[in-house]
């Protein structure tokens, strides 16, 4: 049996002859089209009154898709219930027996979702944080948090979709929820050179430094290890130039070193031969 003869076999058991099956189609398409541009109005209009109450830009995303896609879905079900084309008691029963295998199907796709809402609720991160996520490998700015994704934007401009459950179900480190950072940075020194001159050297480093705050300083021997003695400091910056400034610290310590004629150890074997 061909499909058209199908389609006529079915039209036939409905009681519809082929103009009426062709004006209910055209009928449910026009009303499709006009619910998804009243969609569409209504989403721009929730998207308006949810910034001008100051809502967070991942929360106003994930409900704007919960809304559209509920309505789109409510609509198809409702066009094909009210133009009878498929009874209800056929769509009751292929509704119950879909959700007990989209359940099965989409149980990642649940989690996600219920991964969503809790990222939302309990706000781990939020858009323009920038996160670290060891699990996944991830590190990045985010830039969306919707129903089922977080899109995250690495440092090389890389747009990484992350599965919410991924990241609520591990670890996550928020590295812009403070404002402030600590830096540390830890150098071994070896022990023919002077040490105490090195902590002086990262003393004055550090108080020509500006992005640094004033207070809360240390300076430290860390380790007394088998080739060097490491020396280091703790000091507190702005989360922003964290990175910028650690970089600029270990350039200018080994420029300081080296004019200090403070040698910086390197691992080390000493043999020993006996007769």
């Amino acid at each position: 049996m061909t499909f058209w003869e199908t389609i006529q076999d079915w039209m036939s058991k409905t009681g519809m002859n082929a103009l009426e099956f062709l004006a209910k189609i055209l009928l449910a398409v026009i009303v499709y089209f006009i619910v998804s541009k009243i969609i569409g109005k209504v989403c721009d209009n929730l998207r308006k009154n949810l910034n001008k109450f100051h809502v967070e830009p991942s929360a106003t995303s994930f409900v704007i898709s919960l809304v559209r896609y509920s309505i789109l879905i409510f609509t198809v079900i409702t066009i094909i219930i009210k133009l009878n084309l498929v009874k209800e008691s056929s769509i009751t029963a292929l509704l119950a027996s879909a959700g007990v295998a989209v359940s099965l199907a989409l149980q990642g796709g649940l989690s996600n979702l219920a991964g969503g809402g809790l990222i939302l609720f309990l706000k781990p991160f939020k858009v323009n944080d920038y996160i670290i996520s060891p699990s996944e490998n991830v590190e990045g700015t985010v830039y969306k948090i919707e129903m089922y994704y977080t899109t995250i934007v690495t440092i090389d401009n890389q747009v990484i979709k992350v599965p919410n459950s991924n990241l609520t179900n591990h670890i996550i480190t928020n590295v812009s929820s403070m404002d402030r950072r600590k830096l540390e940075i830890k150098i071994g020194i070896a022990y023919e050179s002077d040490f105490l001159k090195a902590k002086r050297v990262l003393s004055e480093l550090v108080d020509e430094e500006p992005r640094f705050f004033k207070n809360d300083r240390d300076f430290f021997v860390d380790e007394l290890g088998g080739s060097s003695v490491v020396v280091g400091f703790r000091a507190w910056t702005k989360n922003a130039e964290y990175v910028r400034l650690r970089w600029d610290m270990l350039e200018k310590i080994k420029i300081r070193m080296d004019e200090e004629e403070i040698r910086v150890a390197d691992n080390e074997l000493d043999v020993h031969l006996r007769e």
